[in-house]
C-alpha cells in the first residue's frame, strides 16, 4: 500500500512529462497547418490568445491577487521584460523555421539547448562542471563546428533557438516568479501590442482573421491553448519527477521533430547531419548518464 502510494506521483509525473514534451515535439504539425498565414501574424495571435487563455485560467483559480507583489517589484518586472522579449524572438524564429522547411534544424537547436544552458550557467551563475560534463559540452561544440565547416556557415537557426530558449531559461531561473505567473505576465505584456497590430491588419483588410473564415478563426484561437497546455503539463510533471528524469524526458521533443522532418516532411538527412547529430547525441548521453550516476551517488551518501 505504501509503495503503491509512493509510486503514483512518479507515474503521474511521467504521464504529464511525456504529454508536455510530446506536444512540443508535435508542434511543427500545428504550425504547418497555418503556413498560409504570415509568421508575424501567427505570432501576434499566439501572444494574444495565450494571454486570453491564461487570463481565463487565473480567473478560474482566483489568483489575480498573486500578480500584485510581482508588479510592485522592479527587479521582477525588469527580468520579465527581458524574458518576454527573448521568448517572443524564440517563438518568431521557431514558427518561421518550421513553415520555411527547416524542422530538422529546429530539432538540432533543441538538442543543443540543454548543453548551451549549462554553459550559460557557468558564465552567469558561476556554476561548475565535472569532467564528464566538460566532455559532453566539448563533443557538442565539435558537432556544431563540423556542420559549420562542412556547409561553410553556422547553423544559425539551431543556434538562435538554443541561445534564445537558453537565455529565457536563465532569466526565468533568476526571476523570483513561478512558471504560470511568469508566463501570464509575459503574455499580458505582449497582448496589447499584438492586439493593436492585429487591429491594424484588419483595418487594412489584410488580416487572416477577417478574410479567412471559420477555419482560420479556430486555428488562430487554438494557438493560445496549444501554448499554455504543454507548459501546464510540464509544471505538473516537474512537481512529481526527479530532475534527472526531466533531463531525459526533454529529448522527446527534438526526437519527434527529427522524425517529422525526415519521414513526414522529407527534409534531407545527409552524412553531415549524421555526424553532427551523432556527436550531439553522444554528448547528451554522456551528460545525462553522468547526471544520473551523480544523483544516485549523492542519494547513497557518497
Amino acid at each position: 500500500m505504501t509503495r503503491g502510494s509512493t509510486d503514483r506521483p512518479e507515474v503521474a509525473g511521467l504521464i504529464y512529462g511525456c504529454a508536455a514534451y510530446g506536444a512540443w515535439g508535435l508542434l511543427p504539425i500545428f504550425w504547418k497547418a497555418g503556413a498560409h498565414i504570415p509568421t508575424h501574424e501567427i505570432l501576434a495571435h499566439r501572444m494574444l490568445w495565450s494571454a486570453i487563455t491564461i487570463g481565463v485560467v487565473i480567473s478560474f483559480q482566483r489568483r489575480w491577487s498573486t500578480l500584485g507583489p510581482v508588479l510592485r517589484s522592479r527587479r521582477s518586472l525588469a527580468l520579465l521584460s527581458v524574458s518576454t522579449t527573448v521568448i517572443a524572438g524564440n517563438w518568431l524564429l521557431y514558427i518561421w523555421a518550421v513553415n520555411a522547411g527547416f524542422v530538422l534544424e529546429t530539432s538540432l537547436g533543441y538538442f543543443i539547448n540543454p548543453l548551451l544552458s549549462v554553459v550559460l550557467g557557468i558564465v552567469f551563475l558561476k556554476e561548475s562542471l565535472r569532467r564528464l560534463q566538460w566532455l559532453a559540452v566539448g563533443l557538442a561544440t565539435v558537432g556544431v563546428l563540423f556542420m559549420t565547416l562542412s556547409y561553410g556557415q553556422l547553423p544559425w537557426i539551431a543556434l538562435g533557438l538554443a541561445a534564445s530558449f537558453g537565455t529565457y531559461g536563465l532569466v526565468r531561473k533568476i526571476a523570483p516568479v513561478g512558471a504560470q505567473l511568469g508566463l501570464a505576465l509575459e503574455s499580458f505584456t505582449l497582448a496589447l501590442p499584438s492586439l493593436a497590430f492585429l487591429a491594424y491588419l484588419e483595418q487594412q483588410q489584410t488580416g487572416a482573421w477577417g478574410i479567412g473564415g471559420p477555419s482560420n478563426w479556430m486555428y488562430l484561437a487554438a494557438t493560445g491553448p496549444f501554448t499554455f497546455l504543454p507548459l501546464l503539463w510540464f509544471n505538473e510533471g516537474a512537481k512529481r519527477l526527479r530532475l534527472s528524469t526531466i533531463g531525459i524526458l526533454q529529448y522527446i521533443a527534438p526526437t519527434i521533430q527529427l522524425l517529422l522532418a525526415v519521414f513526414l516532411y522529407g527534409e534531407p538527412f545527409t552524412g553531415i547531419h549524421l555526424v553532427t547529430f551523432g556527436l550531439i547525441w553522444t554528448a547528451l548521453a554522456v551528460f545525462t548518464l553522468e547526471g544520473v550516476w551523480q544523483e544516485r551517488r549523492v542519494r547513497r551518501g557518497g
